[in-house]
C-alpha cells in the first residue's frame, strides 16, 4: 500500500479532512484491491459533494493493527469504473452511490435500488425493480412479502426454485427509507441524538454509542472512565437480551417449545436490566455526548448483579436444551452454510461473520473506551451453518454477562459525564461500535465553521443481507425462515 495515498486513523479520532489526498479513480480502485488482499476491509464507501462533483470515500479497516484508514477520489461526474467484480464487497455501496449522487459505477452486474428514494421532485416508484429471473423448464418463482403476517417491518424476496431447491433468492428492501443520513444534518443538534437511538430500535445502545463516540472525536472530549463503563454495561445487556431472543426465535422456528417460552421470557428480564441503568428498557437517554445520563449507585449495581448472575444461568440451561435434543440438531447443521471464503468476499460482520470462523469484532480489533482494558473474547465457530449462529449468540450471551457483571462490581469512581464542546473545523471522524448484529460503522466531517457538513451510516444489516442470499442457496425453501431468524437482521437499519 502505498504510503500517501491513505490517511491512517483511530477508532473515534478525527483527523484533518485538507489532509485526505485526492486520488484518481483508477489509484483509488488499484488502492482499494491491494487493502482487500492485504487483509482489510471496506467499512465504508459513499459519494460526497465535492468541487461541483461527488467524490468517493473509501473506509478501511484493518484488523491486524486496529487503523482505520481513508481516501477519497477526486471530484467525479456522471461515472466511473465499477469495482464490484474485484470487491464483491462493495456492490451494494456502489448502488447506493448511484442512488443518492447520480454518479454511475459503469459495469455494476445489476444495478439496481436500494431504498427507492424520489428523485428530482418525481414521487418514488417504491418496489418498482428489474428483478432477477433464472429461466428453465420446471423453474418457478415464489414471492414473499413485501407485506408479512404478524408484527414485522417490510422487505420482499423472491426465490428461483426448481422444485423445492432455492436456486437464488433476491431481497429487495427500502419499503421504510426515511431519510436519516439528510435529517442529521439538517436537524438542530438536540434533535440528532434522538434520530440514533429510533434509526435501528433493537440497537439504541449501539447506534447512540456510535454517534456519541463521533462527536466527542469531532470535539477533542474526554470521556470519564465510570461514563465508558456504564456505556459498555448498555451495550452488553443489549446485546444479551438481542441473542436471548434470537435463540428462542430458533427454537420455535423448529417446533422446540421449551427454550422458545424460556428466552422469551428472559428476554424480558435483560431488557428489564437496561431499564434499572435509565428508566428505558431500549436504553434511550443513556447515551450522551460526553458520557450518560443516569448514574448508578452501589445499590442498583448490587441488584443488577443479582439479576444478571439468574438470568445467565437460566439461559444456559435453555441452550443446553436446544444442544442436546437431536431433532433441533439435524435441523440447525449442516443448514445454511456460508463458508469462510464467502464471508470474507462480501464483507460479513458480527456474528454471522465470526459463524463463519472469521475474527471480527471492534471490541477486539478497535477497541475504544473501557475495552481498552477490559476486552471481550472474540467467539468464533467454523461451520458457518445455522449451528454456528445460533452457538455463537450463547458465547456471547456468557461472555458478555461476565464482561457487565465486572463492571458492576468494579465501576470506576467520579463522574459520569462531562461537557462536550464545539466541534472542530474541517475535520472527520470514523466511528465503529460492536452492535449486537455486529459492525456499526459513522462518518462524520464538519465543515470550516465547525458545523456538521455530512454525515454516512453503514448497519451491520448493510454487510450482512447478501450472506443470507448465499446460505438460501442449495437449501430447501421450507428452510427460508430458519435461516433469515439465524441472521435476523434489521429492515429499517438498512433502510434508514
Amino acid at each position: 500500500m502505498s504510503g500517501d495515498a491513505w490517511v491512517s486513523s483511530a477508532n473515534g479520532v478525527a483527523v484533518a479532512l485538507d489532509g485526505l489526498q485526492s486520488l484518481q479513480v483508477s489509484e483509488l480502485a488499484e488502492e482499494l484491491a491491494i487493502a482487500v488482499r492485504r487483509g482489510e476491509r471496506v467499512a465504508a464507501l459513499f459519494g460526497a459533494a465535492r468541487d461541483g462533483g461527488v467524490a468517493l470515500v473509501a473506509v478501511l479497516a484493518s484488523d491486524h493493527d486496529g487503523a482505520l484508514r481513508i481516501a477519497r477520489s477526486d471530484p467525479l461526474v456522471g461515472a466511473f469504473p465499477s469495482l464490484t467484480l474485484p470487491l464483491p464487497s462493495v456492490h451494494l455501496f456502489e448502488r447506493e452511490i448511484f442512488e443518492q449522487t447520480g454518479l454511475r459505477p459503469e459495469g455494476h452486474p445489476w444495478l439496481k435500488p436500494v431504498r427507492f428514494p424520489p428523485r428530482a421532485g418525481v414521487p418514488a416508484e417504491i418496489g418498482i425493480a428489474d428483478f432477477y429471473r433464472v429461466e428453465g423448464e420446471e423453474v418457478h418463482e415464489v414471492a414473499v412479502g413485501p407485506v408479512h403476517a404478524g408484527v414485522i417491518e417490510p422487505g420482499h424476496f423472491r426465490f428461483q426454485c426448481y422444485g423445492e431447491n432455492v436456486l437464488h433468492l433476491e431481497i429487495s428492501l427500502g419499503y421504510q427509507h426515511r431519510g436519516v443520513e439528510r435529517a442529521v444534518i439538517e436537524a438542530p443538534e438536540r434533535r440528532r441524538l434522538h434520530y440514533f437511538e429510533t434509526l435501528a430500535g433493537d440497537s439504541t445502545i449501539g447506534h447512540a454509542s456510535a454517534y456519541a463516540q463521533l462527536v466527542e472525536g469531532l470535539a477533542m472530549c474526554h470521556v470519564p472512565a465510570r461514563a465508558h463503563a456504564l456505556r459498555a454495561v448498555a451495550l452488553e445487556l443489549e446485546r444479551a437480551a438481542n441473542h436471548t431472543g434470537d435463540l428462542g426465535a430458533l427454537a420455535g422456528d423448529v417446533g422446540f417449545l421449551p427454550t422458545a417460552a424460556l428466552c422469551g421470557r428472559l428476554r424480558g428480564d435483560w431488557l428489564n436490566l437496561s431499564a434499572e441503568l435509565c428508566g428505558n428498557r431500549f436504553g434511550r437517554a443513556l447515551v450522551r455526548p460526553g458520557g450518560v445520563g443516569f448514574e448508578v449507585d452501589t445499590a442498583r449495581a448490587q441488584r443488577m448483579v443479582a439479576v444478571i448472575e439468574a438470568a445467565v444461568a437460566e439461559v444456559g440451561a435453555a441452550a443446553d436444551l436446544l444442544w442436546e435434543a437431536p431433532s433441533v440438531m439435524s435441523r440447525f447443521e449442516d443448514v445454511g452454510c456460508v463458508n469462510s471464503e464467502q464471508a470474507t468476499e462480501i464483507g460479513l460482520v458480527g456474528p454471522a461473520a465470526r459463524a463463519s470462523g472469521l475474527t471480527r469484532d471492534v471490541r477486539t480489533t478497535h477497541p475504544t473506551g473501557i475495552y481498552r482494558v477490559a476486552q471481550v473474547p472474540i467467539s468464533t465457530w467454523h461451520s458457518g451453518d445455522v449451528f454456528a449462529r445460533a452457538y455463537i449468540r450463547w458465547l456471547e450471551i456468557r461472555r458478555s454477562a461476565e464482561f457487565a457483571l465486572y463492571q458492576l462490581r468494579s465501576l470506576p469512581g467520579g463522574e459520569a459525564r462531562t461537557v462536550s464542546g464545539p466541534l472542530a473545523p474541517g475535520r472527520i471522524c470514523v466511528s465503529l461500535v460492536e452492535g449486537w448484529r455486529g459492525e456499526i460503522c459513522h462518518v462524520g466531517w464538519t465543515d470550516p465553521a465547525g458545523r456538521l457538513a455530512g454525515y454516512k451510516i453503514v448497519d451491520p444489516s448493510f454487510h450482512n443481507w447478501m450472506g443470507l442470499a448465499l446460505a438460501m442457496r442449495g437449501q430447501q425453501i421450507s428452510d427460508f425462515p430458519l435461516c433469515n431468524k439465524s441472521f435476523n437482521l434489521s429492515y429499517c437499519g438498512f433502510d434508514l
